[in-house]
């Protein structure tokens, strides 16, 4: 199983620090890089791929360093976020290009497989300059999966995309995750990787902030108050039981949602408490709905700190 370690990585360009003393490990299915803009997300990627050299630390892949190491490229396939394509080239032929430049064996057919995996055979032949940018993505993701790579690192790779595109890009980066390859893709619309991604790495200003599942990460944000909306057949009783609980912090009654909005401190306590005091007092609950382990909430709460 393929996996790229970064060890103490630190990149600076002039006096501008883009990533500071950043540790990860990424290994086989698929994980999101989130970061706000300017977090230090794509020259991460940059480094993971070979294309830039750290300042300090180390990028390796398999315990090989992925800086002016041309065998990496056999392992690894890149789609970078900036649109720079040969727009007088076809579709077809720059894959081509792309699987001839690997030296595959049959250029030809390993170009037509990716093309079919994108599902842009129709367009193929059509000059870049013709295609929208949805179509531009797919393309370069054809020409990063020509060689049948280990590792893919994609840098925004729904840009762009219709619904239809999308929700194709999903299932074909699942079904790479199932197989075990090593899939890492940055995304500014959060739903995505809540959807995709089985752990996250979070950037901000250029420092490595949480890596692991966002809910196990929200359940450590001791210092932020648990949310949760709850409904029950009497939320009034319910919410004078909460108010005198020593782990919840606010109770808020909602009468056009019919509901109740908690925070409570101790998330532990609470979710052993709740139902003990819903029985001593005979009430029914009916919903009991975490409001903020959202990876959008989650995320929010990581660049807010």
């Amino acid at each position: 199983m393929t996996s790229i370690h970064i060890d103490r990585v630190s990149k600076w360009f002039g006096h501008v620090v883009a990533v500071n003393d950043v540790s990860m490990t990424i290994g086989p299915g698929i994980t999101g890089l989130l970061g706000p803009n300017g977090a230090g997300k794509t020259t991460l990627l940059s480094m993971m791929a070979g294309f830039a050299a750290p300042s300090a630390g180390t990028v390796t892949l398999d315990g090989d360093p992925t800086w002016r190491n041309e065998q990496i490229y056999r392992h690894i396939g890149m789609v970078p976020e900036r649109e720079a394509m040969y727009d007088f080239l076809t579709g077809a032929k720059f894959v081509l290009a792309n699987a001839e430049l690997h030296g595959l064996s049959d250029p030809g057919a390993a170009a037509k497989a990716a093309i079919d995996t994108v599902d842009m055979q129709a367009a193929a032949d059509r000059p870049i300059a013709t295609y929208s940018k949805g179509m531009r993505q797919r393309m370069k993701m054809a020409a990063a999966l020509v060689h049948r790579p280990s590792v893919l690192l994609l840098d925004e790779p729904f840009n762009g995309m219709d619904p239809r595109q999308r929700m194709h890009l999903m299932e074909l980066l699942r079904q790479m995750g199932s197989d075990g390859r090593t899939v890492l893709f940055s995304s500014h619309i959060l739903e995505e990787v809540e959807q995709l991604a089985s752990h996250i790495e979070v950037m901000v200003a250029g420092r490595h902030a949480a890596s692991g599942d966002f809910r196990a990460i929200r359940r450590l944000m001791t210092d932020r108050p648990h949310r949760y909306l709850l409904r029950s057949d009497d939320d009034r009783r319910l919410a004078a039981a909460l108010v005198s609980d020593d782990s919840v912090v606010s109770v808020e009654v909602d009468s056009e949602e019919e509901a109740l909005h908690v925070q409570t401190s101790d998330f532990g306590r609470f979710t052993v408490r709740l139902p003990r005091l819903a029985a001593d007092h005979g009430i029914r609950l009916y919903d009991v709905t975490p409001a903020d382990e959202s990876l959008e909430s989650v995320f929010g709460y990581l660049v807010q700190s």
